[in-house]
């Protein structure tokens, strides 16, 4: 499985970015896709989550009302919106893709991963 992300850039804070990220290969098998982050000087850790089949969404509390995530299973696609953007929004944003039910919050609950799209909010 390989994972494509786009849709990165600059932005002044309190604007918007579309996130995309597109799974090719044996994509048979999706339980979950996501999007994390790693900012500076921070852990990686998950925006947000979106069940395959059962379309439940999972945010993180900083990006509740902000982001929103949706997929196109059609087209193997996940898309993160990033609304009202902060500063501390700034990060290289990272989709993964999981194959089974496993940890919803932790890199280790997710078994393939994009190259990264630079996201950076300026003040």
């Amino acid at each position: 499985v390989q994972l494509q992300a786009s849709g990165g850039g600059l932005v002044q804070a309190g604007g918007s970015l579309r996130l995309s990220c597109v799974a090719s290969g044996r994509t048979l098998s999706i339980y979950r896709m996501g999007w994390f982050r790693h900012g500076p000087g921070k852990e990686r850790e998950l925006v947000a989550a979106v069940d395959w089949i059962g379309g439940s969404r999972y945010y993180a509390d900083s990006v509740k009302g902000r982001f929103t995530i949706s997929r196109d299973n059609a087209k193997n696609t996940v898309y993160l919106q990033l609304n009202s953007l902060k500063f501390e929004d700034t990060a290289v944003y990272y989709c993964a893709l999981a194959r089974d039910l496993g940890l919803l919050r932790s890199p280790l609950g997710y078994d393939y991963w994009g190259q990264g799209t630079l996201v950076t909010v300026s003040s």
